[in-house]
């Protein structure tokens, strides 16, 4: 297909750090094929996945210093991975390092962390990270850290703190992209306005499709042409499915309901007709949820996505800024920032 020559597809968000650490003990032995995971270089090539973010992890540790050394121990792993797979994948910083990469065939890697815990509320650990190669951070994870609210946590700061803003703004001038995923509406709002960088939202999906408090409002989407932010959809069902997310809710009771592709499709052109074309991209989760849309069951998927939306009647251009022009243009953004975290 004409989209997948144009652009390198660029996924959001794929969890095989954590995954590893919970079940393979942190190997990155055997990621050939056939692999346990959603994820494997197989089925990364049969997806025609070109670039990815991979979430750097931490939970929400009993101490900050915790989540600090989690979180450094899955960035080691991506290293590691990459340093055994050095003919598939290689770190990517920039736009222009995923365009050159892609372009000789292998599979740019960038860094996303998972939760503003990774910091320990420590702008020189930020600081560190950023030179390690962090590209995004996620303000929260599924509760409140100290500077910022969780969509799924009782709020506590109406949004962000004054250093949780303070933190937006060392992001900015690091070249760390704010990612909303997982936050508060009302942080949301703080950080966009706060932020004079694009925003993102790594894997999230629509409100008014689906109520989980994950998912974005429209009135949230409506700011990103003004803010330049991209909301790569995630393919997590209870996200997308309202039937779905009353099951899971309420626990899992009788039998699982039906989610397919078009549920994600729904929520891709949704996000287009409120965001606009140009502030959308794709963001899986893979790896990171035990559940996905009939058809999208790995990483191979991305494929059979792509083909339906074609057969609906997207353009090749159009394609080509869902799976990757989007995203590049906000790395190309903020790129010289990200380089200058080195010095």
């Amino acid at each position: 297909m004409e989209a997948f020559s144009r652009v390198p597809l660029i996924d959001g968000h794929n969890d095989l750090p954590w995954a590893s650490r919970e079940t393979a003990n942190y190997s990155v032995e055997g990621l050939e094929l056939d692999s346990r995971f959603n994820t494997d270089i197989d089925k990364l090539r049969r997806g025609g996945v070109g670039g990815q973010f991979w979430s750097v992890f931490a939970p929400a540790a009993p101490t900050e210093s915790e989540s600090v050394q989690f979180t450094l121990e899955q960035i080691d792993f991506v290293y590691r991975m990459l340093k055994r797979y050095p003919e598939v994948f290689e770190l990517a910083r920039t736009g222009d390092d995923v365009r050159r990469i892609w372009r000789d065939g292998r599979i740019a890697s960038l860094l996303g962390a998972e939760g503003g815990h990774s910091i320990g509320s420590s702008h020189a650990t930020l600081r560190m990270l950023a030179r390690l190669g962090l590209r995004y951070m996620t303000l929260t994870h599924n509760s409140n850290n100290p500077w910022a609210d969780s969509a799924t946590d009782e709020p506590v700061n109406g949004g962000l703190s004054s250093f949780g803003r303070e933190t937006v703004k060392v992001m900015n001038e690091l070249g760390v992209l704010v990612d909303l995923s997982h936050v508060s509406p009302d942080t949301m709002k703080d950080a966009i306005e706060t932020s004079t960088s694009p925003v993102i939202f790594s894997h999230s999906a629509c409100q008014a499709l689906c109520r989980h408090p994950r998912n974005v409002p429209d009135s949230i989407l409506k700011t990103l042409p003004a803010n330049g932010g991209v909301i790569m959809i995630a393919f997590v069902p209870a996200f997308l499915d309202e039937a779905y997310y009353e099951w899971d809710v309420n626990g899992r009771a009788g039998l699982r309901p039906s989610t397919s592709i078009n549920h994600l499709i729904e929520h891709i052109e949704h996000a287009r007709d409120i965001a606009g074309i140009d502030h959308i991209g794709l963001g899986s989760d893979y790896d990171g949820c035990d559940d996905f849309p009939d058809e999208m069951t790995d990483v191979s998927g991305f494929s059979v996505l792509i083909d339906r939306l074609a057969e609906r009647g997207w353009s090749s251009e159009d394609l080509a800024k869902l799976m990757g022009e989007n995203l590049l243009r906000v790395l190309d953004q903020t790129s010289a920032q990200a380089l200058s975290a080195l010095d």
